[in-house]
């Protein structure tokens, strides 16, 4: 038991020295820091630690992820590279994902495990430090998009240095979890093969990352080990983009970094080369970076973002369209690109303490993040639509399987996106029930949640232990303050005021909000009780009307989460056939969706055509569910966005009246 003791601590030592040198003027809480009981995420962080990451080993084992290593280590001329030439990855970001659990929760068994799983990619490791499997188990037929050389191909489709990237992001985090550097030697050997490699040097290769992640990944690497040819190696790459043979859209490199001004191209690129860009920035002080970032932020929040939080339109680029281009049913929305989008606006309110960059984040999270996650853990979606016909059904694991992987290692770190601090202020960004050793300034402090939400509005928040004189910035979030999103994109269409209330020790205290951010500093002793009531009262939201594709429909929120019509929980109605009120009246029912939540019922009318072609109308009664939870009852038809105007239903061919019956024409 004093072992586990020890071990804890040393590992919250670690990983707070690691948030605190990170270069950002606000630092946050780590992820260690912080013990989830109950609640909402309980059992979403329990599915990932009990089935979410021990499918994804399994997955590794079953698809031949482990077996690319073992080739690799043994090279022959006759063996048929397939698979995706960063298949690699998928161990990576499942080891971090581990790692993160390992700090909260001590397995030596999955430690044992991964273990005997490094030993694997150890003995794939050239003797230069160069670990690329689609390449080295068999030199002379290569993957077809690898190149026939080294870094031939590296700013295509080559992917040798995202593999680097996630390989950077498992390692640092194994080292955290367990003090053991066998992850971290591999690491630092392949990023320093890429050092002396690829660079400003004569004899060097000019280059850039096809795939972005490198770039953040260098500056964790020198955050971990203080190298700063790791953060060099970062900034080079940041700044040649746009500066190299490859000049398009899609890898963001149609002009340098710090002159772009509109998100475009593919999206899991973009975010996590934003993000780069902001870790850079907040080392080296580099404002033009974050002036690039601001203003590309502007564009997203402004004209490219869907009611979930999700991000990038087309399936054909797997990205950004132009603006207002945000149509439903093809919506791609990758969950991927939806983890970098909570990346980028994370980092964001980081530099400037703005609630804005959270109120995004909570959207993506609750909506674009969560909908790639089935209730049990085990099921996925790649993208995300925010309408459906049927036909999408979540999947096990994927060929391209970036996205389990992904919220293997995403996951796990959701308690650190809660608290941050800024010398004597204590900023509490996410309600979350749980129970958390903060320090702020010089001040220990514990400190606990008690509430419900998303699904309830009332949070309490109780001095446990400690206390002296700090501030406690308490986030009210937009759609508490009457704004969808920071933008005009969305906004509420029901005329309703929006309130909120708090108290310190059950009295009512008011304080005018800077930043989106309601200040209370005093005296802090323990037994304090800080109650935040928020209006759950479920609002109608409307589209800018440049969005050509949510013309003539509304969709229905409450507090942070948008809900959805999903077909079988409406069996008498065809969803295709429902048409709003003009002034809906909506409500909350004991009926609970899957998940936990209430669902919301509203009146509506049901939409057909009689033996002679006139439109008929019968009242009704539509269920709505959140976002996240469709689709984990089978496939069917679901829609976020519905119709108030005629012309904006799927009307088809005629529908006998009181049937889903097509007529004989």
């Amino acid at each position: 038991m004093k072992k586990t003791r020890l071990l804890l601590a040393t590992m919250l030592v670690s990983s707070m020295a690691f948030a605190q040198h990170s270069g950002y003027p606000i630092t946050p809480v780590p992820f260690t820091a912080t013990h989830i009981s109950g609640g909402f995420w309980e059992p979403r962080l329990d599915a990932c630690r009990e089935v979410t990451v021990p499918l994804a080993f399994s997955k590794c084992e079953t698809e031949g992820r482990y077996d690319n290593f073992v080739k690799a280590a043994n090279p022959c001329d006759t063996f048929s590279v397939g698979g995706f030439p960063f298949d690699d990855t998928d161990v990576y970001k499942t080891i971090e994902g581990a790692s993160y659990l390992l700090q909260t929760f001590p397995d030596k068994r999955m430690e044992r495990y991964i273990d005997s799983v490094l030993t694997i990619v150890a003995g794939a490791q050239e003797a230069d430090g160069y670990l690329y499997t689609p390449r080295t188990m068999n030199p002379k037929h290569p993957h077809s998009w690898a190149g026939s050389q080294r870094w031939e191909a590296v700013e295509a489709g080559s992917h040798e240095l995202y593999n680097l990237g996630h390989m950077i992001e498992g390692a640092v985090a194994y080292w955290q979890a367990t003090g053991k550097r066998n992850f971290l030697d591999i690491a630092m050997k392949y990023a320093d093969c890429v050092c002396r490699t690829i660079g400003p040097g004569d004899g060097q290769i000019v280059c850039v990352p096809g795939h972005q992640i490198a770039e953040m990944a260098l500056v964790r690497l020198y955050l971990a080990t203080g190298e700063k040819k790791y953060l060099d190696e970062a900034k080079f790459f940041l700044d040649q983009r746009g500066r190299t043979s490859r000049k398009d859209e899609y890898s963001q490199a149609h002009k340098p970094v710090v002159e772009q001004d509109e998100a475009v191209g593919h999206a899991v690129r973009a975010t996590y080369m934003y993000s780069g860009m902001a870790d850079v920035a907040a080392l080296t002080g580099d404002t033009a970076y974050v002036h690039a970032i601001d203003r590309i932020w502007d564009n997203i929040v402004g004209k490219k973002l869907y009611l979930t939080g999700g991000i990038g339109s087309r399936a054909s680029n797997e990205g950004f369209g132009v603006n207002y281009e945000l149509p439903n049913a093809t919506a791609y929305c990758e969950t991927c690109a939806s983890i970098g989008n909570v990346y980028v606006n994370h980092r964001l309110f980081l530099f400037h303490g703005d609630a804005k960059y959270y109120d995004v984040l909570e959207r993506s999270l609750y909506n674009g993040v969560l909908s790639g996650i089935s209730l049990d853990g085990g099921g996925f979606f790649y993208p995300n639509p925010l309408e459906s016909a049927g036909g999408y059904e979540r999947k096990a694991w994927f060929g391209c399987a970036c996205c389990p992987s992904n919220l293997c290692r995403f996951l796990p770190s959701v308690p650190g996106y809660i608290y941050a601090t800024r010398g004597d202020s204590l900023y509490v960004n996410l309600f979350v029930e749980g129970r958390s050793d903060l320090k702020v300034g010089k001040r220990k402090v514990v400190l606990s949640q008690k509430t419900a939400y998303p699904f309830e509005g009332t949070v309490a928040l109780t001095v446990e232990r400690g206390g002296g004189d700090f501030a406690m910035k308490i986030r009210i979030p937009g759609w508490a303050r009457g704004e969808v999103v920071p933008s005009d994109l969305y906004s509420f269409a029901d005329g309703r005021q929006s309130s909120y209330v708090v108290k310190v020790n059950g009295k009512a205290v008011e304080a005018d909000l800077d930043k989106g951010y309601f200040t209370i500093a005093r005296k802090w002793k323990k037994g304090d009780v800080v109650e935040l009531s928020l209006d759950m009262t479920p609002r109608l939201v409307v589209a800018n009307d440049k969005v050509e594709a949510d013309r003539g429909m509304l969709a229905v929120e409450r507090g942070p989460l948008v809900y959805c019509a999903e077909w079988v929980d409406n069996s008498a109605l065809d969803l295709f056939s429902v048409l709003m009120p003009r002034k809906p009246q909506l409500s909350v029912i004991d009926e609970k969706a899957p998940g936990g939540a209430n669902m919301i019922a509203v009146g509506v009318q049901k939409v057909a055509y009689d033996a002679d072609g006139r439109m008929q109308t019968q009242d009704a009664t539509l269920k709505l569910i959140p976002y996240y939870a469709w689709a984990n009852r089978g496939q069917g038809k679901m829609m976020v966005w519905l119709p108030y105007e005629a012309g904006a239903m799927h009307l088809g061919p005629a529908l006998k009246v009181g049937t889903n019956e097509f007529l004989d024409n």
